[in-house]
């Protein structure tokens, strides 16, 4: 079902105007069409991951409407956008797609964002084929790291690969270095799907590498039971865990690994086990866990001052609860935001000041070039790291930092961490080659 944004949240504006239009039963029409961009909305706003969802879809939304208020969208092309829930779950979310590439309105659909590992997965062909570019942060299929094989597919900031690279990396600096990993027990307890079968292959070559033992333990959707799990660790005895979960699994391995006695400041979450959502509900037991995110969490920065003052103080916010604002889960959104934004802003560059279609912002993408001086414009200095994407790098950086909470908040306990991408890159390529022979895909050159 698609949903139209509350007419509470855009009090004014062509916002507003487009959800009172959708209220009525009809369309608008555009004096001019070329100056809005479609950019549909993937949410699950109901089911088993809507507390993490939701503040995503708020830092996204926000930085949509201070574009549109204080700078009239991107160029003079304001931002519009559809809801539809997906529940997440892959029939929904392809449904969703479908009902939504056509464009709204005049515009095209620029881009789209599944928020969804497996749907993401599940929209690779079909976007290819409509030319319609996938953009998946710190999550998604990793070989699509290679934009010759998969032209509209990005896996960009953070893939799984390197995020278990960066998770091995600072367990190396713990140690003393990476000749101090051999011998030492690394157990990745994982959400045992697509998403979390992601990092088996990295980590069986980072182990083959470093000399680490590596250690798997799936835990069944949703994880809402893993005793059977943590005893298998505290019979194993690791030096080090590497929690790869989502939703409800992240907050009851804590509590459960408390239980067995495993020290807390030893589990490392994955990007999606590092948000104030995770790790409130494990109360007491959550103090010091440790977790990973291209994205740390903080309202600090300029770019949240701006959109304290024009959106969040003026009512126009998509905040459900005022204490995700700067969270973990919502400064992702925000960088999703900016991402895509600053995409079409280099499209435009190419293509003139006018809603861009999918062939377009995939252009865009592949040229994206977020430098130092252009993260400080925006006023994200230290919030996410420069990206520079490419034909063969759909990723661009492969860092993050290593975050730890407090009992009340995150704190940041390392610099930026980078990715062994240049060891990766083989098994990648493999991947990437494996999937264009299955598929008769001849990769561009260009």
């Amino acid at each position: 079902m698609l949903r139209r944004f509350k007419p509470r949240l855009r009090t004014a504006g062509l916002a507003a105007t487009l959800t009172l239009a959708a209220a009525l039963g009809g369309g608008i029409a555009y004096a001019d069409e070329a100056k809005v961009q479609y950019l549909p909305l993937q949410t699950y706003r109901t089911g088993a991951y809507a507390s993490s969802g939701t503040p995503i879809w708020a830092g996204r939304l926000d930085y949509f409407t201070y574009l549109n208020e204080t700078q009239g969208g991107i160029n003079g092309v304001k931002l519009i956008w559809d809801e539809c829930e997906t529940n997440y779950e892959v029939e929904k979310g392809v449904e969703c797609y479908e009902r939504t590439k056509g464009g709204k309105d005049g515009s095209p659909t620029a881009a789209v964002f599944p928020n969804a590992d497996h749907i993401s997965k599940a929209l690779i062909e079909r976007s290819a084929k409509d030319k319609i570019p996938v953009v998946t942060l710190a999550y998604g299929l990793t070989e699509a790291v290679d934009g010759s094989v998969f032209p509209y597919y990005f896996p960009a900031i953070l893939s799984f690969y390197s995020e278990a690279s960066s998770v091995v990396n600072f367990i190396a600096d713990k140690v003393g270095g990476k000749d101090k990993l051999k011998g030492v027990k690394i157990a990745t307890v994982y959400h045992d799907s697509p998403y979390g079968r992601e990092t088996i292959a990295p980590l069986e070559l980072l182990a083959k590498t470093y000399g680490f033992e590596n250690i798997q333990i799936p835990v069944p959707h949703p994880g809402a039971d893993q005793t059977a799990q943590w005893a298998k660790v505290r019979e194993l005895k690791p030096d080090w865990i590497f929690l790869r979960g989502w939703g409800v699994m992240t907050p009851v391995a804590i509590k459960t690994a408390a239980k067995t006695g495993f020290p807390v400041d030893h589990i490392i979450g994955g990007v999606w086990s590092t948000s104030e959502e995770d790790v409130r509900p494990a109360g007491a037991a959550g103090k010091g866990y440790l977790g990973l995110t291209p994205f740390p969490a903080g309202a600090n920065f300029p770019i949240h001052d701006k959109i304290k003052a024009e959106v969040i103080d003026k009512n126009k916010s998509d905040l459900r609860d005022p204490k995700s604002f700067g969270s973990v889960y919502y400064n992702s959104g925000l960088v999703e935001a900016i991402l895509i934004t600053e995409a079409i802003r280099t499209a435009q560059g190419k293509f003139g000041a006018r809603a861009l279609n999918g062939e377009e912002t995939q252009w865009g993408l592949e040229h994206l070039n977020i430098t130092e001086e252009r993260i400080k414009e925006i006023g994200a200095t230290g919030l996410f790291p420069p990206l520079k994407l490419g034909l063969h790098d759909h990723e661009g950086g492969g860092q993050a930092k290593v975050l730890q909470w407090d009992g009340a908040k995150w704190t940041a306990v390392s610099d930026w961490i980078h990715a062994d991408t240049d060891l990766l890159k083989p098994l990648i390529l493999e991947k990437s080659a494996a999937y264009a022979k299955e598929k008769g895909i001849t990769p561009r050159t260009e």
